[in-house]
């Protein structure tokens, strides 16, 4: 399985939120991992985030240096213009906040280059995209 995971499902990998376990588990079992080159800027900021709510200033770099352990074995899309001229138009159409809409389109590069060879899931846990990635039709984590 090839898996796409958007921002709300790799922070799930680091920081011990509601599941996590599926989160990992769904890594382990992947073939290859995909995302969006935003991620990481995402995932940063949300440890930092983690990290000024429990005053607890080590946890950024903690969190941020295991994320850089495993960006080395995903494969990370550019958020290059094609990309971005079609999350403007997912945005609109499935009422998708800004970055949402850029995970979204990604996904849908990446679905489209391995186009039925092997099954493709789609990891996210954020609310609004997973209904999104429901509309345009990906099989998602844990449904």
């Amino acid at each position: 399985m090839i898996v796409y995971f958007d921002t709300s499902a790799a922070v799930k990998l680091f920081v011990e939120e509601a599941e996590s376990d599926l989160a990992r588990r769904t890594e382990q079992e992947a073939r290859l991992v995909i995302t969006s080159l935003v991620t990481y800027a995402e995932a940063c900021a949300a440890f930092a985030r983690k990290a000024r709510e429990s005053d607890n200033f080590s946890l950024f770099g903690e969190f941020k240096a295991a994320l850089d352990q495993r960006w080395r074995y995903w494969e990370a899309l550019p958020a290059d213009e094609a990309t971005i001229r079609r999350a403007a138009e997912l945005a609109y159409i499935h009422r998708l906040r800004g970055y949402d809409s850029v995970q979204l389109a990604a996904a849908e590069s990446a679905r489209a280059i391995v186009a039925g060879t092997v099954p493709f899931e789609f990891a996210v846990f954020d609310r609004e995209l997973k209904r999104g990635a429901r509309e345009a039709g990906f099989r998602l984590t844990g449904e």
